[in-house]
């Protein structure tokens, strides 16, 4: 066989099922081996970029590798900002991108460069294929990588005459994959010395992010929760992490900005980081009083604790995150926990936050409120279906207020929140669950930016919905900038008839007018088997009406 076929051959030995890519004159060979394969379907999209969304956000919701390809040059530099993405927000994926023959990279040539370096940065490891004979090592080791923790992006490098070379199958036996867990390392000592922090506590909450759900430990950290009666606060990328209709729930923390989550965190002595990333948050900004010393910290995860001077753990469990805290809770079953007065203040701000949302629950004005679109979005999914954020003002709207009952039902980008990133991902959610209701909530910036590849969600046949939020400005860097100097730059743009666009996509498109046609055209683009856009105009004042109640206006309540 050629070495492309074998390439294919470990691609379907490591259980790949979709491949995200665009055609190049480079990667022939791959794209011919790949469309004789019964295992695996190529996914044509419009963009490479595009491709490295869907190859993210599949990976990131399947715990599965998702893989990416593009041609050498421009293909490869478009790839980069999906593969980046991935790495930043933790998702397993691997890209592979073609490249000249092996003679071109020593002299100037047509399309040629260092792709290897450019990758080197973003990605955990990264080669090129120098022998056909390498290959099944390379493949196994890159997704290896990209599976580890912190899962992140892989890269390899195909040259075209590598690609061609006779590979014998014989001396170049495929590498079996190996299912290994992460070791619960932590002793019964360390265990012990937890629990004694947590009984001495007064006021503790948890911080929990998104490494709990990459470790399937949602039911694990619920279940911590209540044994030892602790509030619990998410990221945005750690929503849903435990039910939004669970007490104990007290929303998300991620602006860059005092928010009325900060009281709890300002009150709070005792701070445990499960699963906990500062690519998605510094805690800079939930604790600020380095100096002080004023909390400790208690760090669990997989991995040792990444240290600054405002995160400086008083005790670090590593390993096995779900093992780590089934221990805890088994180690405290023969004890009672008492409840802490200061929780109900925790729970008094919960009850706030989501109290915000709900009040806007049957304002009909138009333009319409953010947090009125937010209620209908969340009326018409259901507990499990999947909402997809796109990055600008409506992510800040979505991450404080949308409720999440399920991990991984509402997917933001907010490691690297790359604009673009809600109609591709829309398109990975759908085909990695085929039976979920997928509604992609875009920005009209991000949408512009990605919305080509309309016609690979048509052309696939998906029933996935984008809601735009329409406003014809890039609203969040106007909020940053009226916050900063009072005054906005070059934010305003002109959108296209989004109707008429969708329409020439062959989708079905709609501008809603009033609150009862958006929860009408929402429930019947949802339960339809075809790619719906609806335009919504949304109320921009509304951003900076929340500016001013944020920040050093935030205040507490008693």
């Amino acid at each position: 066989m050629k070495a492309a076929d074998l390439f294919v051959k470990c691609l379907e030995s490591e259980g790949v099922e979709y491949v995200f890519g665009l055609p190049g004159e480079e990667i022939a060979e791959l794209l011919r081996a790949l469309g004789q394969s019964k295992k695996i379907k190529f996914v044509l999209c419009l963009q490479e970029q595009a491709a490295s969304f869907m190859a993210d956000v599949y990976g990131r919701l399947t715990g599965r590798v998702g893989v990416c390809v593009s041609t050498l040059g421009p293909g490869a530099t478009n790839l980069l900002t999906g593969v980046t993405d991935a790495f930043l927000d933790r998702a397993p994926v691997v890209a592979i991108t073609g490249q000249g023959g092996l003679e071109r990279t020593y002299e100037e040539s047509h399309q040629y460069v260092d792709i290897v370096s450019v990758y080197k940065f973003v990605t955990k490891w990264n080669r090129t294929i120098t022998r056909a004979a390498f290959i099944p090592q390379v493949v196994r080791k890159a997704f290896s990588v990209a599976e580890s923790e912190k899962a992140g992006a892989a890269h390899i490098e195909l040259p075209e005459d590598i690609a061609e070379e006779e590979a014998d199958p014989k001396n170049t036996p495929l590498l079996e994959r190996i299912e290994s867990e992460t070791p619960a390392s932590i002793t019964t000592r360390s265990a012990r010395q937890a629990l004694d922090l947590i009984k001495k506590a007064e006021f503790p909450l948890i911080l929990a992010g998104n490494g709990v759900i990459r470790a399937n430990g949602s039911e694990d950290l619920a279940s911590f929760a209540r044994k030892f009666a602790i509030p619990v606060v998410s990221t945005f990328m750690g929503k849903g992490v435990i039910s939004d209709m669970d007490e104990l729930s007290l929303g998300t923390i991620g602006l860059q900005t005092r928010d009325l989550i900060n009281c709890a965190f300002e009150r709070s002595d005792t701070v445990l980081c499960i699963g906990y990333d500062f690519v998605e948050y510094s805690p800079k900004f939930w604790n600020p009083h380095h100096g002080a010393q004023n909390k400790k910290i208690i760090h669990i995860d997989s991995e040792p604790a990444e240290i600054d001077r405002n995160y400086r753990p008083t005790l670090e469990l590593t390993g096995d995150l779900c093992a780590t805290l089934r221990l805890l809770v088994e180690e405290a079953r023969r004890e009672k926990v008492s409840w802490r007065k200061e929780s109900n203040y925790a729970l008094k701000l919960g009850k706030m936050i989501r109290a915000e949302l709900y009040n806007y629950a049957d304002d009909d004005s138009f333009p319409f409120k953010p947090q009125r679109i937010i209620c209908e979005m969340r009326k018409a999914l259901g507990k499990n279906d999947i909402l997809v954020s796109d990055v600008g003002m409506h992510k800040t709207w979505i991450g404080r207020l949308f409720p999440a009952y399920s991990p991984n039902t509402v997917i933001i980008s907010n490691g690297f929140a790359s604009m673009g990133i809600a109609l591709p991902g829309a398109i990975a959610a759908k085909l990695a669950r085929p039976k979920s209701k997928v509604l992609a909530a875009c920005g009209d910036g991000g949408f512009l930016m990605t919305l080509y590849d309309l016609a690979t969600a048509k052309a696939l046949g998906l029933a996935i919905t984008i809601l735009v939020f329409d406003d014809g400005k890039y609203s969040q860097i106007e909020w940053k900038q009226l916050a900063r100097f009072g005054k906005s730059y070059f934010v305003d743009f002109k959108n296209p008839d989004i109707v008429k666009l969708a329409e020439s996509f062959g989708c079905k498109g709609k501008r809603v007018k009033s609150a009862i046609d958006l929860r009408e055209t929402l429930s019947l683009a949802l339960k339809s088997n075809d790619t719906w856009v609806i335009d919504v105009p949304v109320d921009s004042h509304e951003n900076q009406r929340l500016l001013k109640r944020l920040g050093t206006n935030a205040k507490c309540p008693p």
